[in-house]
């Protein structure tokens, strides 16, 4: 009877070290966790992803001077630019990085005349600034104010491993009409997401 009672009084002692044991098991478990995900963030923010803070007004309205994009560094190494897409390429005349967008890629023709961009002799519906080119119209002007000066590109024939960029803010964007083409190796990556500030979060639209 004697035994019987000190075997019952083992049990929960067990019972607790066995619990002891299993919050330890998932303790570990759960730092190991926190560990793989933050080497994987650090490796996706080096090797994938960069931040680039906007600087100037030559992309406004769409971007404003301090906002914080996340630039996408794989993708270029995947396939080559698109027409529309905003990216972020390094100006060595400059000696800085800019972010514009994608008017036309290598074997386009292209032209700028007032407010009306051409490329392969189509309009280019720039459904992005169609609101400040109105604006501009209705006031008497035009919004592009700097055409792209054909005597210094006479063909405006984009050439092999280039594209032709302008900002969206036409009348104050130092872009492909002042610097010329940019290579495609000067290109750092595709602007995706504005990160920042909090209240301004979103994909943006190519």
């Amino acid at each position: 009877m004697e035994q019987e009672v000190q075997q019952d009084q083992s049990l929960p002692a067990e019972e607790k070290n066995n619990r002891s044991q299993k919050a330890k098991n998932e303790i570990v478990e759960w730092l190991k966790a926190i560990v793989i995900a933050l080497v994987l963030v650090i490796l996706i923010r080096w090797l994938l992803f960069k931040p680039f803070v906007v600087d100037g007004p030559s992309m406004q309205p769409n971007f404003s001077t301090g906002e914080r994009v996340i630039v996408n560094e794989i993708l270029y190494d995947i396939r080559e630019p698109k027409r529309g897409e905003v990216i972020v390429f390094h100006v060595p005349s400059e000696g800085r990085d800019f972010i514009k967008r994608v008017i036309a890629v290598a074997g386009d023709t292209v032209q700028v005349q007032g407010d009306t961009v051409t490329v392969n002799g189509q309009k280019v519906n720039e459904t992005y600034i169609q609101g400040a080119i109105d604006a501009a119209e209705a006031s008497g002007g035009t919004y592009n104010v700097k055409d792209f000066p054909n005597e210094q590109f006479p063909d405006g024939k984009v050439p092999a491993g280039h594209v032709f960029v302008m900002g969206d803010n036409r009348p104050n964007s130092t872009d492909s009409r002042m610097i010329g083409y940019v290579s495609l190796k000067e290109i750092i990556g595709r602007a995706d997401v504005i990160f920042w500030p909090i209240g301004e979060i979103k994909w943006i639209n190519h």
